[in-house]
C-alpha cells in the first residue's frame, strides 16, 4: 500500500482547482470575504514594506497588496496557480514563485511582513510553517494570517477523516492558532472577524474574542515576530 503524501496530494488538488479559483478570487478580494483584509493590513504595516504573500493562489491578493503601496512577492505550492499569477505579474511587474510553505525558498530575515490567507489549513504541519514564517521575517516583522472559522464551508474538506480517510485540510481553529503562535515566538497584535451574511455587530459586539471567533467564517490575525 502506498503511503499518503500530503504535500503532493495538496499540490495536485490545487492544480486541478486553479481555474475554478481564478474565476472567483477577484470578487472575494474586491467585495467578498477577503475585502477587509488589505485595509486591515494597512492599519499595521508601513507602506513600502517588502511583503511575502504565502499561498498566493492566482496572485490577485498579491496584486491588491502591491497596489496598496507595498513591494509584494507571491509564492504558492501549485504550479498551475503560479502560471495564472505570472500572467498577471507580467502585466503588473510582480514576482511569483512556486514553493512550499513548510520549506520556503527564501533567505532568512528578508521580508518586513507576510500575508497568509487560508493557507495554513492546507498544510500537514502548521507549526513548521509558523517556524518558516518566523525565519523569513525580519525582527519585529508582521504577519497577517487568515484562519478559517467554524462556519466556513471549505472545512467540509476535512469531514472524511471521520471515515478514516486521509484528507489535506486540517482542523486547526483560530483559538488554536493563536495559542500556537504565542508559544512560538510571536505576539498577537490585532484581530478581524469575517462573518457570513446574517451575523451583524449587534450579534457579536458584546462577545468575548473566543465567542466571536466561534461565529466566524474567517478570523484574521495580525501577529508580530519578537525582536532578536
Amino acid at each position: 500500500m502506498k503511503s499518503f503524501n500530503w504535500h503532493k496530494t495538496a499540490q495536485v488538488q490545487w492544480d486541478e482547482r486553479a481555474n475554478f479559483w481564478n474565476q472567483s478570487s477577484q470578487e472575494m478580494w474586491d467585495t467578498g470575504s477577503r475585502s477587509e483584509i488589505v485595509p486591515f493590513f494597512e492599519k499595521h504595516v508601513e507602506k513600502g514594506a517588502a511583503v511575502l504573500d504565502i499561498g498566493c493562489g492566482d496572485g490577485y491578493g498579491t496584486y491588491k497588496v502591491n497596489k496598496a503601496g507595498y513591494k509584494a512577492t507571491g509564492i504558492d505550492l501549485s504550479e498551475e496557480m503560479i502560471k495564472l499569477a505570472n500572467a498577471r505579474g507580467e502585466q503588473e511587474g510582480l514576482a511569483f514563485m512556486q514553493g512550499d510553505i513548510n520549506a520556503l525558498p527564501i533567505e532568512d530575515e528578508s521580508f518586513d511582513a507576510a500575508m497568509v490567507i487560508n493557507a495554513l489549513e492546507w498544510t500537514e504541519h502548521p507549526l513548521i510553517a509558523i517556524e518558516e514564517m518566523k525565519r523569513i521575517l525580519k525582527p519585529n516583522g508582521l504577519a497577517c494570517i487568515g484562519i478559517l472559522g467554524p462556519t466556513a464551508h471549505p472545512r467540509e474538506n476535512s469531514y472524511k477523516r471521520l471515515y478514516g480517510e486521509t484528507v489535506i485540510c486540517n482542523t486547526m481553529m483560530p483559538w488554536e492558532f493563536e495559542r500556537l503562535v504565542k508559544e512560538n515566538g510571536f505576539a498577537v497584535v490585532d484581530g478581524l472577524g469575517v462573518y457570513k451574511r446574517g451575523v451583524t455587530e449587534k450579534h457579536v459586539g458584546n462577545l468575548s474574542a473566543e465567542l466571536k471567533q466561534a461565529l466566524t467564517f474567517m478570523w484574521v490575525f495580525m501577529i508580530q515576530k519578537a525582536s532578536a
